[in-house]
Order: structure tokens, then C-alpha cells, then sequence
């Protein structure tokens, strides 16, 4: 492997694997796991469409947390990068964990945020995501340009999110205007 990221990529790995107990971040690394992260989005599409009667946003949101292994698993397999600690297994760029913890996280933040009226949700999405990237860098099992990949790969895949919730929103969601 090769490229202008790759050595800063190892050194700031090697830096920082390890530095933090193994059960903490192990559970931080498990917030990004499907049967964590997913009923959580979930959720989120219940509520909104309870709350707002749109279901747009909510299947949109949706689409985007099933588009994350249809989008990952083929840059794994692609790149078949080997991880940190494992140099003999491959498929670790880009990171899984990551891209579910905020497809999932994030995607609800943006489906309970038009309720919320407070910067909360999105604040605990971006928590949770950071403290999954966190955890799977420091545990070893990512390196920091996987996670990183991650991030970017899924705020392209939850823009439509965003878009159709402020549409559902309507006249509401637009600043300068008065809800009825």
C-alpha cells in the first residue's frame, strides 16, 4: 500500500493504540454495531413519522442506513487494506462501525431535531460517532483514515436525509419564518 496519507496514517496509530484500557474501548468500538446503533434510527423513523405524518424522511433516512454495506463492503473488499494490529487481514479502509454509528446516530438527530427545537440530538450523534471512531482507533481496530472515510462517505449519504426533512418540514423549518 501507498499514498500521501499512508505514513502519518501508521504513525498516529502507532501513537495512539493502546493508550486507553481495552474495556473502554471496547465499548465505545460497540456503539457502532448494528444491534446497537440501528434500533436507535429506528426510533427515530417512528417518531417522526408519528410526529410530523411524512413518511418521506423517515424512509430516506432509511434508505441511508442500507445503503452503508452497499457502499462499504465493496471498498473493503476494493482496497483490502490490513488493519493495525492485524497486517495479515485485510478489508479494514473504510471503517463499518463508523459508518453505521452515524448513518444510524445522525440520520435520527436529523429525523428528531425539527422537535427537539434544541441542538441536543445532533450533538449526542456526533458524540456517539466520535466516541465509536474513538474506540476503534484506539482499541486498534481502525486506523485513523478509515474512520475519517467513514464520516465523509456517510454525510454524502445522509444529505438527501437532511433535504427531506426540511422539505417535510416546510415553511416552518426556513429561517425568517413563524410556525402557525
Amino acid at each position: 500500500m501507498s499514498g500521501p496519507l499512508l505514513t502519518p496514517d501508521e504513525r498516529l496509530s502507532r501513537a495512539l493504540v493502546r493508550t486507553v484500557p481495552d474495556s473502554v474501548t471496547e465499548r465505545l468500538s460497540d456503539l457502532g454495531n448494528v444491534p446497537v446503533a440501528v434500533p436507535v434510527l429506528v426510533l427515530a423513523m417512528a417518531y417522526s413519522v408519528r410526529r410530523s405524518r411524512a413518511w418521506a424522511p423517515a424512509l430516506t433516512a432509511g434508505l441511508a442506513m442500507a445503503l452503508v454495506p452497499a457502499v462499504i463492503v465493496p471498498l473493503k473488499e476494493w482496497t483490502a487494506r490490513p488493519g493495525p494490529l492485524e497486517p495479515w487481514a485485510a478489508g479494514y479502509f473504510p471503517s463499518g462501525h463508523t459508518a453505521t454509528s452515524a448513518a444510524a446516530y445522525i440520520g435520527a438527530a436529523l429525523l428528531v431535531s425539527p422537535y427537539a427545537r434544541r441542538p441536543w440530538p445532533m450533538a449526542l450523534a456526533l458524540l456517539l460517532t466520535a466516541a465509536t471512531a474513538t474506540g476503534l482507533i484506539l482499541r486498534g481496530w481502525h486506523w485513523p483514515v478509515d474512520v475519517l472515510a467513514s464520516c465523509f462517505l456517510c454525510a454524502l449519504l445522509l444529505v438527501p436525509v437532511a433535504h427531506a426533512v426540511r422539505r417535510a418540514a416546510g415553511p416552518r423549518a426556513r429561517p425568517g419564518t413563524r410556525s402557525p
